[in-house]
């Protein structure tokens, strides 16, 4: 199979040529332009979360051997969401190669998140069918390299640190308000307000309101502590 330019790109960005790209091409392909002959990468995304799910849970393991499963799980969670994974895919450009139906390309495909990751982990179980489990590790650990190094600092939840520093207060456990919402259906924005009973607050906004919420905690913890 002739792979087009941009994909063969992608492949140069992974660090890996594939000896069957139509694994590849399978891994691009978004359901909503999927048919009998072409089949989406579902399927690879299944196999995909549960090969990155082993190989960043045992690098973890050897990454920090004094580290009790208390503290590896958090960071494991940070390492293998689909966030973690979309910003994998935009780091490779994987959207810019992905193959989509006209409407989801219309309402800004490439850009999700949710798609961005699904595309990654098929993408790694392609690499993984096609030349194993160390192919696939080693893609992994070179594309996640430095957060790994990272994942303890950002496996601080946030929500949870500001409800510890304003208990530690004597203080009610943090508000989120929804204070504003825009964007179309497909691609909302969600503007939330962190506010503490003493008064202090702070707002961000994001593409869902976990992510908003998060940011505002992670605002509002920060000029606390800076104080």
């Amino acid at each position: 199979m002739r792979l087009s330019n941009d994909t063969r790109t992608l492949q140069d960005r992974l660090g890996y040529i594939f000896r069957r790209p139509e694994l590849l091409v399978r891994a691009l392909t978004h359901p909503s332009i999927a048919s009998e002959t072409r089949p989406s990468n579902q399927r690879l995304e299944f196999l995909g979360d549960r090969v990155l799910n082993l190989i960043i849970a045992e690098a973890l393991f050897f990454h920090d051997r004094l580290a009790d499963e208390g503290q590896l799980a958090p960071r494991y969670n940070v390492l293998v969401r689909k966030e973690t994974c979309a910003d994998v895919a935009r780091q490779i450009d994987l959207g810019a190669t992905l193959r989509l139906g006209r409407s989801e390309m219309m309402s800004g495909g490439r850009r999700k998140n949710a798609l961005l990751g699904d595309a990654m982990e098929a993408v790694i179980a392609a690499i993984y069918l096609d030349g194993g489990l160390e192919a696939a590790k080693s893609v992994v650990l070179r594309l996640w390299g430095a957060r790994i190094e990272t994942a303890e600092a950002k496996a601080r939840d946030p929500k949870t640190a500001l409800q510890e520093w304003a208990q530690a207060r004597g203080m009610k456990p943090p508000d989120y308000v929804e204070t504003h919402r825009s964007g179309p259906d497909h691609a909302p924005q969600f503007t939330i307000c962190a506010r503490l009973e003493n008064g202090e607050r702070e707002t961000a906004t994001a593409g869902s309101k976990r992510q908003a919420e998060q940011a505002a905690a992670t605002a509002l913890l920060k000029r606390l502590e800076a104080q």
